[in-house]
């Protein structure tokens, strides 16, 4: 790759270390709370005594990570101080590379979007190029959020599978020639100066769900990812499942029409050859629906002619209604699939391309899980779209930092660089 521009030093070290339990146990805790908790309470909850919980209390509120939100309390004995967490305290970046576009956000600590942008993802094919203008746009973003820098625990990078979640490497997407072995988190903390997270896209997207997206990210789902491939986050009882490489949630192989086009690995009618964006764009294009020539590798050309298909189902043209039609059953037998082996209660659907896939599949999905789920006679399962919003992936990006500062257990599930 070329020269990479050397980043401004000492980015984010006036932040605490997080490597104490017992403080990552109460922060957990009081985050959890929507309307916080006393210090009675935390003791009640996470089982410590009053004298830790008070001692851990205090350097929480010399570090500004939490805030004394009032007192409460109308029965017999002395009101309970509430502790909440403090916004300001600590802010996230979160970067989701998409190979058609790149979108980032700025989380503060409770998880809101104080800053965001998207940008076309450079093509041609050339990592370095992508990652130089993701390290400027992150720097123009925290600029342009007012953040002070010092208060940045780092970044987190949602990018496509496969991943090595150990080295924080990208390893040969399918949809992103000429990233063969990228050693990406190296490379952004590199460019960036700041400590630097990976996880797959999908896995980010479930990530985000789970923390921001409300009722829906709660108890067991499926993140159906819906970008420039397709793929599935899992969460199992509240727990975001990653796998025993990091790559849970690859979905691209599974058949869904035995009659269809041939795949790479051999097997006729995968999701990979039969239901992405580019795979139904290219089959428009053979018909005659859309004009011009074939999209190049580019994720954006594919997306703006994946767009321009769905405007013309929308006005009734029947052979782009064709193409849309059969995509939403091919991609409901891959989620019918993923369900009755999970045996979820939810389907969340989300993505840099759901806004515009949105009504029809919300219209047809559910009847067409219904009649291939095994437990339909015992429990429905719901199918809704993300609680989040558009910059799910970004915003999981960012929320896979706040977790792995946060969250007890996320010391053990993410490798910090």
């Amino acid at each position: 790759m070329s020269e990479i521009r050397q980043p401004s030093p000492r980015r984010g070290t006036n932040l605490p270390r997080m490597g104490d339990f017992n403080l990552t146990v109460i922060l957990d805790a009081i985050r959890r709370s929507s309307g916080g908790l006393s210090r009675v309470e935390l003791a009640q909850i996470v089982g410590l005594s009053p004298q830790t919980i008070s001692n851990i209390s205090r350097r929480l509120l010399d570090q500004h990570l939490i805030v004394e939100a009032g007192k409460e309390g109308s029965g017999p004995g002395k009101p309970r101080t509430i502790l909440r967490l403090n916004p300001s305290g600590m802010y996230a970046i979160g970067v989701h590379l998409d190979p058609a576009v790149t979108t980032f956000a700025v989380l503060d600590l409770v998880g809101a979007v104080v800053q965001h942008s998207r940008i076309k993802t450079p093509g041609g094919n050339d990592p370095s190029a992508v990652i130089s203008t993701i390290a400027t746009e992150i720097e123009q973003l925290v600029l342009d959020s007012g953040v002070d820098t010092a208060k940045i625990a780092g970044v987190g990078i949602a990018a496509p599978g496969p991943i090595d979640l150990d080295n924080g490497t990208i390893v040969e997407p399918p949809l992103m020639p000429g990233w063969g072995r990228v050693e990406l988190r190296n490379a952004l903390k590199q460019a960036t100066g700041y400590s630097v997270l990976v996880d797959k896209d999908v896995t980010s997207a479930a990530v985000a769900e789970t923390w921001a997206g409300g009722p829906s990210g709660a108890g067991s789902f499926v993140f159906m990812y819906m970008g420039t491939g397709i793929g599935c986050g899992i969460v199992l009882n509240d727990e975001v499942i990653r796998g025993t490489s990091g790559n849970a949630g690859e979905i691209g192989h599974i058949v869904v029409d035995p009659d269809g086009p041939a795949c790479d690995c051999g097997q006729r009618g995968c999701v990979k050859s039969s239901a992405i964006p580019q795979v139904l764009v290219a089959e428009a294009e053979a018909a005659g629906i859309l004009e011009g020539t074939r999209p190049d590798d580019s994720g954006a050309e594919v997306q703006k002619s994946f767009s321009r298909l769905w405007d013309l189902a929308d006005e009734g043209d029947a052979r782009a209604l064709a193409i849309i039609d059969k995509s939403v059953v091919l991609v409901a037998r891959a989620v019918s699939v993923v369900t009755n082996t999970l045996d979820v209660e939810r389907v969340v659907f989300g993505g840099p391309f759901w806004t515009r896939m949105s009504q029809r599949f919300l219209e047809q999905v559910p009847a067409l899980l219904e009649a291939n789920s095994a437990a339909r006679l015992i429990h429905p399962i719901e199918v809704v779209g993300t609680g989040v919003g558009e910059d799910v992936g970004a915003v999981g990006a960012a929320c896979l930092v706040l977790e792995h500062m946060l969250a007890p257990r996320a010391q053990r599930l993410l490798l910090e660089s």
